[in-house]
Protein backbone atom coordinates (compact mmCIF):
# COMPACT_ATOMS: atom_id res chain seq x y z
CA UNK A 1 0.00 0.00 0.00
CA UNK A 2 1.57 3.64 -0.87
CA UNK A 3 -0.57 5.25 0.69
CA UNK A 4 -0.40 5.83 4.44
CA UNK A 5 -2.31 7.65 6.93
CA UNK A 6 -2.57 10.12 9.75
CA UNK A 7 -5.50 10.45 11.49
CA UNK A 8 -4.92 13.42 12.66
CA UNK A 9 -4.36 15.30 9.67
CA UNK A 10 -7.08 13.03 8.19
CA UNK A 11 -9.06 14.83 10.44
CA UNK A 12 -7.79 18.22 9.83
CA UNK A 13 -7.90 18.33 6.17
CA UNK A 14 -10.62 15.55 5.39
CA UNK A 15 -13.89 15.54 8.09
CA UNK A 16 -15.94 16.30 5.24
CA UNK A 17 -15.54 13.18 4.12
CA UNK A 18 -17.57 11.82 6.76
CA UNK A 19 -19.85 14.94 7.13
CA UNK A 20 -21.26 14.24 3.47
CA UNK A 21 -21.55 10.64 3.93
CA UNK A 22 -25.32 10.77 5.72
CA UNK A 23 -27.09 10.83 2.29
CA UNK A 24 -25.40 7.12 1.72
CA UNK A 25 -26.34 6.27 5.37
CA UNK A 26 -29.94 7.13 4.37
CA UNK A 27 -29.65 5.15 1.28
CA UNK A 28 -29.00 1.98 4.00
CA UNK A 29 -31.52 3.00 5.90
CA UNK A 30 -29.82 0.77 9.02
CA UNK A 31 -32.16 -0.72 11.70
CA UNK A 32 -31.47 -1.46 15.09
CA UNK A 33 -30.01 -4.69 15.82
CA UNK A 34 -28.98 -5.19 12.45
CA UNK A 35 -25.45 -6.49 11.69
CA UNK A 36 -23.30 -4.21 9.46
CA UNK A 37 -19.83 -4.39 7.97
CA UNK A 38 -18.61 -1.02 7.18
CA UNK A 39 -15.73 -1.55 4.66
CA UNK A 40 -13.50 1.00 4.84
CA UNK A 41 -14.74 2.23 7.64
CA UNK A 42 -11.23 5.16 8.29
CA UNK A 43 -11.11 6.86 11.82
CA UNK A 44 -14.85 5.29 12.62
CA UNK A 45 -16.94 8.42 12.45
CA UNK A 46 -19.55 7.08 10.16
CA UNK A 47 -19.08 3.80 12.13
CA UNK A 48 -19.89 5.01 15.64
CA UNK A 49 -23.11 6.87 14.19
CA UNK A 50 -24.60 3.51 12.68
CA UNK A 51 -23.99 2.33 16.23
CA UNK A 52 -25.54 4.83 17.90
CA UNK A 53 -28.27 3.98 15.78
CA UNK A 54 -28.86 0.69 17.38
CA UNK A 55 -26.70 -1.54 14.82
CA UNK A 56 -24.50 -3.95 16.00
CA UNK A 57 -21.43 -2.92 13.25
CA UNK A 58 -17.98 -4.19 12.36
CA UNK A 59 -15.56 -1.77 10.67
CA UNK A 60 -12.87 -2.69 8.71
CA UNK A 61 -9.96 -0.90 6.87
CA UNK A 62 -6.07 -1.61 5.54
CA UNK A 63 -4.66 1.59 7.50
CA UNK A 64 -3.96 0.16 11.07
CA UNK A 65 -3.18 3.58 12.31
CA UNK A 66 -7.06 4.70 11.03
CA UNK A 67 -7.91 1.22 12.62
CA UNK A 68 -6.50 2.65 16.68
CA UNK A 69 -8.34 5.93 16.17
CA UNK A 70 -11.90 3.82 15.29
CA UNK A 71 -11.10 1.32 17.91
CA UNK A 72 -10.28 4.67 20.21
CA UNK A 73 -13.84 5.46 19.61
CA UNK A 74 -14.92 2.32 21.53
CA UNK A 75 -15.62 0.20 17.81
CA UNK A 76 -15.05 -3.00 16.91
CA UNK A 77 -12.56 -2.05 14.53
CA UNK A 78 -10.09 -4.41 12.87
CA UNK A 79 -7.69 -4.39 10.24
CA UNK A 80 -8.42 -5.81 6.89
CA UNK A 81 -7.37 -5.65 3.26
CA UNK A 82 -10.80 -5.10 1.65
CA UNK A 83 -9.79 -7.25 -1.46
CA UNK A 84 -9.92 -10.51 1.09
CA UNK A 85 -12.53 -10.09 3.05
CA UNK A 86 -12.93 -13.61 5.10
CA UNK A 87 -16.41 -13.19 6.72
CA UNK A 88 -19.40 -15.99 5.50
CA UNK A 89 -23.31 -15.16 5.40
CA UNK A 90 -22.45 -12.88 8.86
CA UNK A 91 -24.09 -9.29 7.95
CA UNK A 92 -27.46 -7.96 6.96
CA UNK A 93 -25.60 -4.98 5.28
CA UNK A 94 -22.20 -4.01 4.13
CA UNK A 95 -21.69 -0.30 3.81
CA UNK A 96 -19.33 1.53 2.50
CA UNK A 97 -18.44 5.51 1.95
CA UNK A 98 -15.24 7.05 0.30
CA UNK A 99 -13.49 3.59 0.27
CA UNK A 100 -14.12 1.63 -2.78
CA UNK A 101 -12.34 3.81 -5.04
CA UNK A 102 -8.61 2.93 -2.83
CA UNK A 103 -9.59 -0.87 -3.96
CA UNK A 104 -8.44 -1.68 -8.00
CA UNK A 105 -9.68 -5.10 -8.08
CA UNK A 106 -13.40 -4.57 -7.62
CA UNK A 107 -14.32 -7.91 -8.69
CA UNK A 108 -12.20 -9.49 -5.48
CA UNK A 109 -13.70 -7.17 -3.28
CA UNK A 110 -17.50 -7.52 -4.67
CA UNK A 111 -17.12 -11.20 -4.24
CA UNK A 112 -15.98 -11.10 -0.89
CA UNK A 113 -18.05 -8.51 -0.02
CA UNK A 114 -21.57 -11.21 -1.23
CA UNK A 115 -19.85 -13.96 0.92
CA UNK A 116 -19.50 -11.12 3.57
CA UNK A 117 -23.81 -11.08 3.36
CA UNK A 118 -26.95 -13.04 4.42
CA UNK A 119 -29.42 -14.10 1.33
CA UNK A 120 -31.27 -10.92 1.33
CA UNK A 121 -28.61 -8.71 2.25
CA UNK A 122 -27.44 -5.24 1.34
CA UNK A 123 -24.48 -4.04 -0.35
CA UNK A 124 -24.62 0.17 -0.06
CA UNK A 125 -21.99 2.49 -0.64
CA UNK A 126 -20.56 5.25 -2.41
CA UNK A 127 -17.22 6.17 -4.35
CA UNK A 128 -15.63 8.18 -6.22
CA UNK A 129 -17.22 7.81 -9.61
CA UNK A 130 -15.92 8.84 -13.21
CA UNK A 131 -14.54 12.35 -13.40
CA UNK A 132 -13.85 12.06 -9.28
CA UNK A 133 -11.24 14.95 -8.88
CA UNK A 134 -10.58 15.02 -12.30
CA UNK A 135 -8.51 18.35 -12.62
CA UNK A 136 -6.48 17.59 -9.81
CA UNK A 137 -6.08 13.93 -10.93
CA UNK A 138 -4.83 14.82 -14.46
CA UNK A 139 -2.60 17.33 -12.82
CA UNK A 140 -0.63 14.81 -10.47
CA UNK A 141 -0.35 12.43 -13.43
CA UNK A 142 0.86 14.47 -15.73
CA UNK A 143 3.42 16.51 -13.29
CA UNK A 144 5.13 12.75 -12.87
CA UNK A 145 5.20 12.20 -16.71
CA UNK A 146 6.81 15.37 -17.00
CA UNK A 147 9.91 13.56 -14.91
CA UNK A 148 9.80 10.77 -16.77
CA UNK A 149 8.01 8.90 -14.21
CA UNK A 150 4.48 6.66 -15.60
CA UNK A 151 2.03 9.21 -13.77
CA UNK A 152 -1.12 6.91 -14.67
CA UNK A 153 0.82 3.66 -13.17
CA UNK A 154 1.53 5.62 -9.83
CA UNK A 155 -2.31 6.45 -9.16
CA UNK A 156 -3.96 4.65 -6.85
CA UNK A 157 -7.51 5.05 -7.68
CA UNK A 158 -10.41 3.51 -9.43
CA UNK A 159 -13.40 5.67 -10.39
CA UNK A 160 -15.85 3.89 -12.31
CA UNK A 161 -18.81 4.27 -14.86
CA UNK A 162 -22.49 3.24 -13.39
CA UNK A 163 -22.46 0.92 -16.11
CA UNK A 164 -18.90 -0.38 -15.25
CA UNK A 165 -19.87 -0.85 -11.57
CA UNK A 166 -23.50 -2.28 -12.34
CA UNK A 167 -21.84 -4.68 -14.38
CA UNK A 168 -19.28 -5.71 -11.83
CA UNK A 169 -21.95 -6.06 -9.15
CA UNK A 170 -24.33 -8.36 -11.47
CA UNK A 171 -21.45 -10.64 -12.84
CA UNK A 172 -20.69 -10.83 -8.50
CA UNK A 173 -24.81 -12.24 -8.70
CA UNK A 174 -26.28 -9.15 -6.99
CA UNK A 175 -29.65 -7.17 -7.85
CA UNK A 176 -28.69 -3.77 -8.09
CA UNK A 177 -31.68 -1.72 -6.91
CA UNK A 178 -29.88 1.77 -7.48
CA UNK A 179 -26.63 3.16 -8.77
CA UNK A 180 -26.08 6.40 -10.03
CA UNK A 181 -22.96 9.32 -10.68
CA UNK A 182 -24.04 12.71 -8.52
CA UNK A 183 -21.70 15.69 -9.24
CA UNK A 184 -20.58 16.84 -6.11
CA UNK A 185 -18.53 20.20 -6.51
CA UNK A 186 -17.26 20.19 -2.92
CA UNK A 187 -15.46 22.98 -0.60
CA UNK A 188 -12.24 22.30 1.26
CA UNK A 189 -11.43 22.97 4.61
CA UNK A 190 -8.17 25.07 3.55
CA UNK A 191 -5.51 25.14 1.21
CA UNK A 192 -5.88 22.29 -1.44
CA UNK A 193 -2.28 21.79 -0.40
CA UNK A 194 -3.76 19.89 3.06
CA UNK A 195 -5.61 17.84 0.74
CA UNK A 196 -2.82 16.99 -1.23
CA UNK A 197 -0.70 15.81 1.57
CA UNK A 198 -3.66 14.17 2.66
CA UNK A 199 -4.39 11.94 -0.51
CA UNK A 200 -1.43 11.97 -2.93
CA UNK A 201 0.91 10.12 -1.42
CA UNK A 202 0.75 7.43 -4.04
CA UNK A 203 2.48 9.97 -6.14
CA UNK A 204 4.86 11.60 -4.78
CA UNK A 205 5.99 8.36 -3.11
CA UNK A 206 7.00 8.27 -7.02
CA UNK A 207 9.74 11.07 -6.22
CA UNK A 208 13.01 11.57 -4.36
CA UNK A 209 12.07 12.93 -0.99
CA UNK A 210 14.25 16.36 -1.85
CA UNK A 211 11.84 16.62 -4.84
CA UNK A 212 8.59 16.35 -3.14
CA UNK A 213 7.37 19.52 -2.13
CA UNK A 214 8.49 21.23 -5.40
CA UNK A 215 6.39 18.80 -6.89
CA UNK A 216 3.07 19.47 -4.80
CA UNK A 217 3.43 23.28 -5.62
CA UNK A 218 3.86 22.45 -9.02
CA UNK A 219 0.33 20.93 -8.73
CA UNK A 220 -1.48 23.53 -7.01
CA UNK A 221 -0.46 26.35 -9.20
CA UNK A 222 -1.54 23.90 -11.90
CA UNK A 223 -4.88 23.65 -10.52
CA UNK A 224 -5.37 27.18 -9.10
CA UNK A 225 -6.72 28.60 -11.81
CA UNK A 226 -9.81 26.07 -11.94
CA UNK A 227 -10.33 25.21 -8.39
CA UNK A 228 -9.65 28.19 -6.45
CA UNK A 229 -12.11 31.09 -6.41
CA UNK A 230 -11.14 35.03 -6.41
CA UNK A 231 -11.27 34.97 -2.24
CA UNK A 232 -9.05 32.56 -1.90
CA UNK A 233 -11.56 29.47 -1.24
CA UNK A 234 -10.64 25.97 -2.67
CA UNK A 235 -13.66 23.72 -3.83
CA UNK A 236 -12.72 20.17 -5.27
CA UNK A 237 -14.02 18.78 -8.48
CA UNK A 238 -15.81 15.73 -6.51
CA UNK A 239 -17.96 13.29 -8.45
CA UNK A 240 -19.35 10.13 -6.57
CA UNK A 241 -21.07 6.52 -7.27
CA UNK A 242 -23.90 5.60 -5.48
CA UNK A 243 -25.47 2.69 -4.97
CA UNK A 244 -27.64 0.31 -3.71
CA UNK A 245 -27.41 -3.73 -4.14
CA UNK A 246 -29.08 -6.90 -2.63
CA UNK A 247 -27.69 -10.22 -2.24
CA UNK A 248 -30.81 -12.47 -3.87
CA UNK A 249 -32.54 -14.79 -1.29
CA UNK A 250 -31.95 -18.28 -3.88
Amino acid sequence: MTQTWDPDRYAKNARFVAELGQPVVELLAPQPGERILDLGCGDGVLTRRLAELGCDVVGADASPALIEAARGLGLDARVIDGHALAFDGEFDAVFSNAALHWMKDPARVIAGVYRALRPGGRFVAELGGAGCVETIHRALIAGLDRRGIDGAAASPWYFPTPEAYGALLAAGGFAVASIALIPRPTPLPGDIAGWLETFSESFTRALPVADRAAYLDEIRAAVKPRLCDADGRWTADYVRLRFAATRPVL
